[in-house]
């Protein structure tokens, strides 16, 4: 079995990647002398999203997409963009999960299977990774199911743990919900006010409310969480925004939580900017990608009739909108859709085209809007302020992206796409007023 160096983010495993069988053996942990000069080392703290494979409620949850991005996705830029973590891990039996996290620049610890089970708990998972990383001080869990988690919570955090000398911190949020008595089934008694008088109910606005815990995340030092607590020794909570505090549970949170993303997620360091030129590449996604031909050899194509609807809200919202393809696609074909767009068609290199309308525009690359399915489309995906992919785009273009729509090319993609960038650009203003 491999050692595990001080300081050092790699999982003790097998040469198939895999966590080796049975317990890892205690590791001999260095002072933090730093070979022998005095320098004491800062602790190493780890932030640690917990995703099984398995879910009673929602299969493969922690990566099925909320608002265009892989559930997981969310509170891992969180994580890695806060800056106040060693490593960023996160413990999964899934190979999909896997790949996800890979994706968005996590490490991964790979579960066993007996901290894998439904009756396993947090602390069992936690442990494990533990015994497999002896560079670990502190542990951030993180609950996958918190999207709408800011970095801002995690430095605060982060602080409160290293300067403060909190042990243990975990979040809540402020509730303003009456109480009362449960009376079991069949019992004739009267319930019972628990945090409230009756005859002098207080306003909203008159009483403080309590704390609830929302489960977003619990930060503990390596020496609580091995004696099983996650909560203990010198303790505090931190008191989460309350539009930040969301938490799925269940399937009917989805299109909430959703909507609440949008407009209270965090979308990462760079502030987004006004959407200026929206750029579709035609075939596959304003098109489904077949082409007929009539027996006159004249191409055919079809289009959705909503995304044509997407393209005339764009333009009417000052948004200038362009079609580009790398075929050879007739001219004729495109101008009978009546979309009034300037299209470019047999472009070998997309990216080339499009940074030329950027600059014609006189525009920076954060105000380009692109809607892309190929490879050939990775580079302008990555280039562009705001980037999306239908549904049934290719695994690259996928992976270039921040927003995978849940239609398919020529089945409404497009309109999808339109209505994100409102949203955006809704908080975009919202921002710039206050």
């Amino acid at each position: 079995m491999d050692s595990v160096e001080k300081g050092a983010a790699t999982s003790v495993s097998n040469p198939r990647g895999r966590p080796s069988r049975g317990r890892p053996p205690k590791l001999q942990r260095n002072s933090r002398g730093g070979q022998g000069r005095g320098v004491e080392k800062p602790p190493h703290m780890a932030a640690l999203i917990l995703a099984r494979g398995g879910s009673k409620g929602i299969p493969l949850k922690n990566i099925k997409h909320l608002a265009g991005v892989p559930l997981i996705g969310w509170v891992l830029r969180a994580a890695l963009d806060s800056g106040v973590f060693q490593s960023v891990w996160v413990s999964t039996d899934h190979d999909e999960i896997e790949n996800v996290a890979k994706q968005f620049g996590a490490q991964v610890h790979r579960r066993s299977s007996e901290a894998s089970k439904d009756s396993s708990t947090s602390l069992d998972a936690i442990i494990e990774f533990l015994n497999y990383h002896n560079e670990v001080d502190i542990v951030g869990n993180i609950q996958a199911t918190s999207p709408c988690l800011h970095p801002t919570d995690l430095q605060k955090v982060a602080e409160m743990i290293r300067e403060e000398g909190y042990d243990s911190v975990f979040s809540v949020v402020r509730r303003h919900q009456f109480r009362w008595g449960e009376i079991q089934k069949g019992v004739r008694e009267m319930t019972e006010p628990l945090n409230l008088n009756p005859a002098k109910r207080p306003r909203r606005q008159d009483w403080d409310g309590e704390l609830y815990e929302n489960g977003s995340f619990y930060f503990a030092k390596r020496h609580l969480i091995e004696m099983g607590y996650l909560q203990g020794g010198k303790m505090a909570y931190y008191e989460m925004r309350a539009e930040h505090s969301v938490d799925i549970d269940v399937d009917i949170d989805w299109p909430i939580a959703e909507q609440r993303v949008l407009r209270y997620g965090y979308f990462g360091k760079e502030k987004l900017k006004e959407i200026k030129l929206f750029v579709c590449n035609i075939d596959g996604c304003l098109t489904n990608g077949h082409i007929y031909v009539s027996g006159d050899q004249k191409e055919i194509i079809s289009y959705d009739v909503k995304d044509a609807i997407g393209i005339s809200l764009l333009k009417k919202s000052g948004i200038e909108v362009r079609l580009i393809s790398e075929r050879a696609c007739s001219k004729q074909t495109l101008s009978s859709l009546k979309l009034d767009c300037k299209m470019e068609v047999s472009v070998p290199d997309k990216l080339a085209v499009v940074d030329e309308w950027r600059k014609e525009m006189g525009l920076c690359w954060k105000e380009v809007a692109y809607l892309g399915n190929e490879v050939s489309d990775e580079e302008c995906l990555k280039k562009a302020g705001l980037s999306g992919v239908p549904a049934d785009a290719c695994a690259a273009a996928q992976k270039a992206v921040g927003y995978i729509c849940k239609s398919s090319g020529g089945r409404g993609a497009l309109r999808e796409f339109a209505e994100h960038i409102f949203l955006l650009m809704e908080k975009v203003i919202n921002s710039c007023q206050k």
